[in-house]
This record gives structure tokens, C-alpha cells and sequence, in this order.
């Protein structure tokens, strides 16, 4: 692995936003646009977090071989970050999806908690870098337990987002490498190609909102470019479209 100075990464500010499940990954990080919502205030101490169960392994041998393969199990992971409002929607991702709103403005706290289920979206910006953390379908709900510890600093809800398999998917969040060159132009083949050369492949459909398409007619048969979600996409001659061109 080379270095790469610019793939570092030294958090400046950030935002967590939601939207409906399977709503793509917008196409600028820096601007998202509705349908994507952002959560609100969060914790500049407890910025966030990656956690996972499973994963453990399993030595499997022969007579001949004691160690022939190592298998393991299926494993989870979980996003964590502290919420630092207490309006009506970040209690709901605390409390529960289905926290009723009471005739006095409250909200009550369910007996039977549902997880609020969205799109899931993280940008950390780095002066001119951002650094992304995308899932088309996560569960939020409460990640610790609640505690206000004294009178000086902003209480926090701690959140806990489950990143699930989307549709056909094979993954269940994607991340955005850094020190890349973001894809400009895409050109038609089988399968096509990103300029500038050594550009990083656009994450999904949505990704190829600003990418010039060479030719700009519609591609012939059989011609597309890959994405980095194992998807497919041809240029119709007016717009990008999923799959390879017929």
C-alpha cells in the first residue's frame, strides 16, 4: 500500500442525515437535497463510532491437515453517535418509531419500542476532503442508556444505527475512500470506463448524476460502466439508466 497523504482524515464538522429507505446516495455530499433530512445536533465529544458482534472464528481440519480452512461467523455491525436535541423527531429515534404524541405535546414512551427505519447517511468533512458513510436501509433506535452527569455540558440521546441488506444488494453500507479522484467523464464499452484515468468508481446510479457520458448519443447494445454497488449503467442518450444498454 502506498502512502497517500491525502487519504487522511482529521474531522472538521459533519452531519447525520435519514431519508426513506432506498433512497440513493446523493450525488453531491456536500449539498444533499431532499428527500434527505438531517438529524439535527450531535456530540462533539462522541463523534462516532463503529461496533460489531460476531465474526468469530472457526478452525476447521482434517486427520492430514489440523488447520485446513478457518470459517466465520456471520457478523453485525452497528453505527453510534450522540444526538444533542430532544425535539419530538430525535425522541422518536431514541424512544421509538411508534412513541405516540400525547394530548398535552408529550410524547410517551412505548411499552413495545419500534426502530424508525431509513436511508442512512454520514459526512465528515476535512477541509476540501469528505468522508461518507451510506446505508439504503438501517434501523435507529437508542444505542446506551440515556444520563444527564452534570450541569455544564449538552445532554445526549445515544443512537444506534443497524446498517440491513437493501433489495439485491450484497452489502449493507458503503463507504467513500478518500485521496481518489472523483469521476468526471464516463466512456461507453463493455464494460466502460471513468476518466479522469484512476477516478473512483461512482458509488451507485444516483453517483453518476455529474458524470459526462462519451458518447452522448445513446450507447450502443451491449455497453455500460460498472459501479462500485456491483450495479450497471448506460447512457439513453438523455439521462443514466440501470443496466446495459438494449
Amino acid at each position: 500500500m502506498a502512502l497517500n497523504d491525502n487519504a487522511t482524515l482529521v474531522v472538521g464538522n459533519g452531519n447525520y442525515l435519514t431519508a426513506p429507505v432506498g433512497t440513493a446516495m446523493p450525488g453531491d455530499l456536500l449539498v444533499p437535497t431532499s428527500p434527505w433530512q438531517n438529524v439535527g445536533h450531535t456530540s462533539l465529544e462522541d463523534v462516532f463510532g463503529i461496533t460489531s458482534e460476531g465474526g468469530e472464528a472457526t478452525t476447521i481440519g482434517t486427520l492430514q491437515n489440523k488447520s485446513l480452512r478457518t470459517k466465520y461467523s456471520a457478523r453485525t455491525e452497528s453505527i453510534t453517535f450522540t444526538l444533542n436535541q430532544f425535539d419530538t423527531a430525535a425522541l422518536r429515534l431514541y424512544f421509538g418509531a411508534n412513541a405516540p404524541l400525547l394530548p398535552d405535546g408529550s410524547i410517551g414512551v412505548p411499552a413495545d419500542p419500534q426502530p424508525t427505519q431509513s436511508a442512512f447517511l454520514a459526512i465528515f468533512i476535512d477541509g476540501e476532503s469528505h468522508f461518507a458513510v451510506y446505508a439504503p436501509k438501517a434501523e435507529i433506535y437508542r444505542a446506551d442508556d440515556m444520563a444527564i452527569g452534570d450541569t455544564e455540558s449538552l445532554a445526549g440521546l445515544p443512537l444506534g444505527v443497524k446498517p440491513m441488506v437493501y433489495g439485491n444488494n450484497t452489502w449493507t453500507y458503503a463507504v467513500t475512500p478518500l485521496g481518489g479522484t472523483v469521476a468526471t467523464g464516463a466512456s461507453a464499452g463493455t464494460p466502460g470506463s471513468f476518466t479522469p484515468t484512476g477516478a473512483v468508481v461512482p458509488a451507485d446510479l444516483g453517483a453518476l448524476a455529474s458524470v459526462i457520458a462519451t458518447p452522448t448519443a445513446k450507447w450502443a447494445t451491449g455497453q455500460y460502466v460498472g459501479l462500485a454497488d456491483s450495479s450497471k449503467a448506460f447512457w439513453d442518450g438523455s439521462k443514466w439508466v440501470a443496466g446495459t444498454a438494449a
